[in-house]
């Protein structure tokens, strides 16, 4: 009776991969994930054996009770599930081993889901890995036949499309060398030229592409903005959360396995960003350090705060910013100067104010008192930042009180430009002569 039901198990989970292969013509949905999981083992030992004994258990009808987990196996996809329209744009996001990798390659029958099942509904062109699918001995022109062959292309086809693939890899001379000689962008230059010309209903595009040079990245958006304006589905797994907001429809946000958010995309990278900036790597950072040239004058605290003056250490991209600093001048000071820089994680600096240069110049100050640094639009990209402060008397070097990258806060969320800080521009249009 065991037997049976093991047999049973067998037959379904063979179906149910099967099934997830299976075209249907008649839905608006391209792809379909219903309660995915998928297991790795940590050690290729261990993997090794398990892989002989699952294959032994199925050759003789026995199931190899792929949903329970073994000793070193985890999860690296936990139960997810989602779905993807026709010409839809799906971002996949998450921090670095989140599972996106792992996802994106059972979308295109790499890995089978150990439990679930995953229905496309098109053919589908890949891009997951620099030089996926090519032979290292191989020239280029001939792993284009091999590639094209892969994502379901004939012979005719390739020889079609040949001139237009080499014309858009643009790997010159280099078409007839084994591609173990290429670079990776010449890799991702030949994989992607093929991808997209054996004419998918959906691509699959895994971060890859961020290895291209500028014009290429350039050539690769334009391409894609085209394939999706026909119609076509693409799933983009990618850490640029510009490139998420300014091309994906809706986000999966992936972490160790599991779906933590869904849906919309500007809230949900917001919330990646604050959840992946707001890291114990950036709270443990060595705090700088403090300067004091004059024991009658010291800044004793510092506030961030919002525009209702409440505490705040985490702002969105066009937030209302006050930077509070708080002093105790144990004798007058005279043409006080007090001055805030502000600088990134990777280190430049991003900006430099001081109150005497920027319109706010102050006759003196004596006993406990604060200044705020105000910006009513707060500009900077989506980062870590770290600030500085100081008072300095009657002139900028005469310095009283320094604290030297001393204190922390980030920025998150609602990036509306790609640059290094948004300046909240004002645009205006004039048509001079009209051909209507």
């Amino acid at each position: 009776m065991e037997n049976k039901e093991s047999n049973k198990e067998q037959m379904l989970n063979t179906h149910q991969r099967i099934h997830s292969l299976t075209h249907l013509s008649s839905s608006d949905v391209a792809i379909k994930v219903e309660n995915v999981s998928k297991k790795f083992c940590k050690s290729l030992k261990r993997s090794m054996l398990y892989g002989v004994r699952d294959i032994t258990r199925n050759a003789f009808g026995m199931s190899s009770n792929s949903h329970l987990l073994r000793k070193k196996e985890f999860w690296a996809i936990d139960d997810i599930s989602f779905e993807v329209k026709k010409g839809e744009t799906l971002g996949i996001i998450g921090s670095n081993g989140a599972g996106k990798t792992t996802m994106l390659k059972m979308l295109n029958g790499i890995f089978w889901p150990d439990k679930g099942k995953i229905t496309i509904n098109g053919k589908t062109g890949a891009l997951i890995s620099v030089g996926a699918g090519f032979h290292p001995m191989l020239s280029g022109r001939e792993n284009i036949y091999l590639n094209g062959s892969i994502l379901g292309m004939s012979r005719r086809e390739v020889n079609k499309k040949f001139n237009k693939i080499v014309e858009f890899a643009d790997i010159g001379d280099f078409l007839d060398t084994p591609v173990k000689f290429y670079s990776s962008g010449m890799f991702v230059r030949l994989g992607f030229a093929v991808a997209v010309y054996c004419n998918p209903d959906i691509l699959l595009v895994d971060e890859v592409l961020a290895v291209g040079d500028l014009a290429f990245r350039l050539k690769c958006n334009r391409k894609m903005s085209a394939f999706r304006q026909k119609g076509g589905t693409v799933v983009l797994v990618a850490h640029n959360m510009n490139a998420i907001r300014n091309i994906c429809d809706k986000v999966v946000w992936i972490d160790k396995g599991k779906i933590i958010e869904i849906g919309d995309v500007q809230r949900i990278c917001g919330l990646f960003e604050e959840s992946s900036m707001s890291n114990k790597e950036f709270d443990s950072e060595k705090i700088g350090r403090i300067f004091h040239y004059d024991q009658s004058v010291n800044i004793f605290k510092i506030e961030f705060l919002d525009k209702n003056n409440a505490i705040c250490k985490s702002y969105k991209v066009g937030d209302y910013f006050k930077l509070r600093i708080y002093f105790n001048c144990k004798r007058i000071v005279n043409n006080p100067i007090f001055g805030v820089t502000i600088f990134s994680s990777q280190g430049p600096t991003i900006s430099f104010n001081r109150s005497n240069l920027d319109g706010s110049e102050f006759s003196k100050v004596s006993g406990k008192g604060y200044v705020d640094f105000c910006i009513d639009k707060l500009p900077f990209h989506p980062s870590h930042y770290f600030c500085s402060v100081f008072i300095s008397e009657e002139e900028f070097h005469n310095y009283l009180d320094v604290h030297e990258k001393c204190y922390k806060f980030i920025v998150a969320g609602n990036a509306t430009n790609q640059g290094l800080m948004n300046p909240f521009p004002k645009w205006f249009l004039k048509c001079t002569e009209s051909n209507l």
